[in-house]
């Protein structure tokens, strides 16, 4: 019998804090660096349903949902598993708290991220950036 291997599918989640940055966390687990909070996606659950688990899990802040951003499927994306991210952009307000599995927490700007980015997040943050600057078409090429 043929045996079938997937990527796992995964979330990320862009946390607007409104005139303040954007929520970023240390990871306390390999592979180390600052991310977006997020993680897996539960079988039952919706993309939507995890992302807003995520969120509060890793960061205590519960999230509005804007929108769905992108997709991110490069198989290297995660020296782990080959993984799939969709990425959620969210507007939240208050005091973020480092929860979970995250180390530390802070709220950062494009001109202040810091290093190191753990997985393809440096690449999914400059789209990020570069769609709030020019709109959907920086994501036509």
């Amino acid at each position: 019998m043929r045996e079938y291997r997937n990527p796992l599918p995964t979330v990320d989640i862009i946390i607007e804090l409104p005139g303040k940055g954007i929520v970023l966390i240390e990871r306390k687990n390999e592979p180390y660096g600052w991310a977006m909070p997020g993680g897996f996606v539960d079988y039952g659950e919706s993309l939507e349903e995890a992302a807003v688990r995520e969120a509060l899990e890793e960061t205590s802040l519960n999230v509005k949902l804007i929108c769905q951003m992108h997709a991110y499927s490069d198989p290297k994306r995660d020296p782990r598993f080959h993984t799939v991210s969709i990425v959620f952009v969210a507007r939240s307000e208050g005091e973020p708290q480092a929860r979970d599995d995250a180390r530390g927490i802070g709220v950062f700007t494009e001109e202040d991220l810091p290093t190191p980015l753990a997985f393809d997040h440096a690449k999914i943050l400059k789209d990020y950036f570069r769609w709030k600057r020019e709109g959907w078409g920086a994501f036509g090429g």
